[in-house]
């Protein structure tokens, strides 16, 4: 098997995010964890701005919880730092709309990544938004 890198990290946090129902989720993490990587996902919804500072809780919350990173300032501001950045790269289509979609998160060795994929819009007038971050996290 080959070098796990942060591409590979990052793939692993999209196909999180993508994940269709809890049991797609379920096989997902199971099949990441066979190549080493850890893995969870965390539904979110509502109005963007206001709905942003949730955002980052469930994740940094969520990951804790599978112990991707450790319950203390660094861990916590690792996943904070990587969900805000993947956020930022979709912001100009969000501000003022709903949103609603999925958190990927995955980790290896030092590689941790967030990826948040979700629907924008009113009603269904809706556009979709992808973002993906990385963060280095020491063991």
């Amino acid at each position: 098997m080959s070098e796990i890198t942060s591409i590979d990290v990052g793939r692993a946090a999209l196909r999180m995010a993508i994940s269709e129902t809890r049991q797609d989720e379920h096989d997902t993490r199971q099949l990441l964890a066979k190549r080493n990587l850890q893995a969870v996902a965390v539904d979110f919804g509502g109005e963007f701005i206001p709905s942003v500072k949730k955002i980052i809780e469930r994740a940094v919350v969520a990951a804790q919880r599978q112990n991707l990173v450790p319950g203390n300032h660094v861990g916590e501001g690792a996943v904070a730092g990587a969900v805000h950045a993947a956020l930022e790269q979709v912001s100009a289509k969000a501000v003022g709309l709903n949103v609603g979609g999925k958190i990927g998160i995955a980790r290896h060795g030092e590689h941790l990544c967030v990826a948040v994929y979700f629907g924008v819009g009113v009603l269904n007038l809706n556009e979709v938004a992808v973002g993906l971050a990385h963060r280095s996290l020491s063991l």
